[in-house]
């Protein structure tokens, strides 16, 4: 079969973000991004929902449902409210925890926090290579399958990436490895 092993369709997978080889749906998450996507589940089905119900029974109280717009504003919202928690529950079913991989101390990892030096304009970004899901650049999660989160990603430190980004051409070198 070409010489691709099953384990080597798992690695590849893994490299890119989606972790099982094809036909997977699985992502990959670090486990502080699992910790916050349960997190946000447990405050949207609890006291926001409650909240919600408040808001709901308030607006009913106030009479007829027909020309009540705050009635059906919250309505409009508990609709939001639950497709935001169907859709963080289908993230958490599909989300596959990769530890970083620490037996490789001097790349760029997956779960892994690095100084990075933009070279053309001197700017040092320290970034942490995440799934996409909990990707954030402000607060320094950068998403492994972006263009540059795949060049720098099992880049070792000292090593510089060229990398094709909207704004043009930008080399990126690794300068240490953080925590």
């Amino acid at each position: 079969m070409g010489g691709i092993l099953p384990d080597s369709l798992t690695q590849l997978g893994l490299r890119f973000g989606v972790v099982g080889g094809s036909g997977s749906d699985r992502e990959a998450i670090t486990p502080e991004g699992i910790e916050a996507l349960r997190a946000e589940i447990d405050e949207l089905e609890g006291p926001r929902r409650t909240e919600m119900a408040a808001r709901i029974k308030a607006a009913r109280e106030l009479g007829d449902l027909k020309e009540n717009a705050d009635y059906h504003i919250a309505k409009d919202d508990q609709a939001h409210l639950e497709t935001r928690i169907k859709r963080l529950r289908g993230r958490l079913k599909n989300a596959e925890v990769v530890e970083a991989d620490h037996s490789q101390d001097r790349t760029f990892a997956f779960g892994k926090t690095a100084e990075v030096l933009e070279e053309g304009s001197g700017k040092v970004t320290t970034w942490t290579l995440v799934g996409s899901t909990e990707a954030d650049l402000g607060a320094g999660k950068l998403s492994a399958e972006s263009p540059v989160g795949q060049a720098l990603r099992d880049l070792p430190v000292g090593d510089a990436v060229e990398v094709q980004t909207p704004r043009g051409s930008k080399t990126y070198r690794v300068r240490k490895l953080v925590g």
